[in-house]
C-alpha cells in the first residue's frame, strides 16, 4: 500500500516543473517518506524472515546428496529471496531518491521504479514466507533424522 500511495504522490507531482533549479520535475514529498517507509519495511521483514527461518545451508556436493527435498527448496528460496531483495530496495531506493529534494538526481528515469519495486517486493514476501515454511520443515526433518539415528537423544519439546 505504501508503494501505491508513493506512486500517487509522484504522479501528481510529476508535471509540475521546479522553477529554482531548472528541474523538469517537482519531487514529492510524500512519495519520498512513504519509499522511505517501504524501504525500511523491506528491510525488516527480510531480517526476521532470515533469523526466524535459521541458517539453512548445504557445504558439500555430500551435503546436497544428504540433503532433503525441503532443505535444498530453503536453500533456493533463500538464494531467491536475496535476490529479490536486492533489485526490490534497489528499485525502492531509485524511486526514492528520484522524489529527495537534491539535484543530483534530477535526471533520473524516476517513472517506473515504484511500480518495479512493488511488484519485487510482493515477489520477494511470496518467496520469503516459502522459505520460512521450507526452513522450518527442513529443521524439524532434520531433528526427526537425528533422532532415528540416535534414539538415546530425547527431545526436549
Amino acid at each position: 500500500m505504501l508503494l501505491v500511495q508513493a506512486l500517487h504522490h509522484h504522479h501528481q507531482q510529476q508535471h509540475l516543473r521546479h522553477s529554482d533549479s531548472g528541474c523538469r520535475r517537482n519531487p514529492s514529498a510524500g512519495a519520498f517518506a512513504e519509499g522511505v517507509a517501504a524501504m525500511a519495511l523491506l528491510f525488516i521483514v527480510h531480517v526476521l524472515a532470515n533469523v526466524l527461518g535459521g541458517c539453512t545451508y548445504i557445504r558439500s556436493k555430500q551435503d546436497f546428496n544428504r540433503a532433503t527435498a525441503n532443505k535444498i527448496l530453503a536453500v533456493a528460496f533463500l538464494v531467491l529471496s536475496w535476490i529479490f531483495f536486492l533489485v526490490s530496495y534497489t528499485a525502492l531506493m531509485l524511486g526514492t531518491l528520484a522524489n529527495s529534494k537534491s539535484n543530483r538526481f534530477c535526471n533520473l528515469p524516476h517513472h517506473w521504479f515504484f511500480v518495479i519495486g512493488a511488484i519485487f517486493c510482493l515477489g520477494h514476501g511470496l518467496v520469503t514466507s516459502a522459505y520460512y515454511v521450507s526452513a522450518i520443515a527442513a529443521k524439524k526433518e532434520d531433528k526427526e533424522n537425528i533422532q532415528k539415528e540416535n534414539p538415546a537423544i530425547v527431545s526436549r519439546a
